[in-house]
C-alpha cells in the first residue's frame, strides 16, 4: 500500500425485506445475490494483491450481519460488530472512532442509510449535507493521511449492477 495512505470501503447492506423492528429485517434473496457478488468481487481482488485484507465491521442489525458474513467467508477475514454504525447514528461518531483507530489494514465498514452516505460525504466533502447516495451492496472506497472532515478522497465506488 501508498505509505501514510489509509483506506477506508463503506458499504451498505444488501437488498433487506421490509417489516419490523427495523434491525431484524432479513436479506432478501436478492440482497444475498448482491452480497455474493461483493463479496467475490473484493475476494479476487485481495488475491491479486490489488487490495489488502480488511478489518472487518458490521452493524449489529440482521442484514448488516447476513451482508458482512458474505464479505468474512469469501475474504477469510473475522467479522467484527460496531454498535454505532446502525442507520441513525452520527457520522462524526464513526470520524472520531476513525481518527483513533489505528490499523494498517484498510478498514470495512457494513452499514446503512443515511449512516453510508453521510459519513462518505462528511470524510469526502467535510460535510454529511452532501451525502454520497448508496445502491444496495455499494461499496465507496476512501482513502486519507488522517480521517477528519473533509480529508478524504473518493477512489472508487462500486456496486453490484456494474459487475454482474
Amino acid at each position: 500500500m501508498n505509505s501514510g495512505m489509509n483506506s477506508v470501503l463503506i458499504m451498505r447492506h444488501g437488498e433487506a425485506a421490509p417489516g419490523f423492528p427495523d434491525h431484524a429485517r432479513p436479506l432478501t434473496p436478492r440482497g444475498e445475490r448482491e452480497a455474493d457478488t461483493m463479496a467475490r468481487w473484493l475476494a479476487s481482488r485481495v488475491e491479486q494483491g490489488e487490495l489488502a485484507l480488511p478489518m472487518l465491521y458490521a452493524s449489529p442489525y440482521v442484514r448488516a450481519q447476513q451482508t458482512a458474513q458474505r464479505i468474512s467467508d469469501a475474504l477469510g477475514a473475522p467479522l467484527n460488530t460496531l454498535s454505532f454504525i446502525t442507520p441513525e447514528d452520527p457520522p462524526s461518531d464513526v470520524s472520531e472512532w476513525l481518527l483513533t483507530h489505528r490499523d494498517d489494514a484498510p478498514i470495512m465498514l457494513v452499514s446503512h442509510m443515511p449512516l453510508v452516505g453521510d459519513l462518505a460525504g462528511l470524510l469526502v466533502e467535510g460535510t454529511p449535507s452532501q451525502g454520497v447516495g448508496f445502491p444496495t451492496a455499494a461499496i465507496a472506497e476512501l482513502e486519507a493521511d488522517v480521517w477528519a472532515a473533509g480529508c478524504a478522497q473518493l477512489k472508487r465506488f462500486t456496486q453490484p449492477s456494474q459487475l454482474s
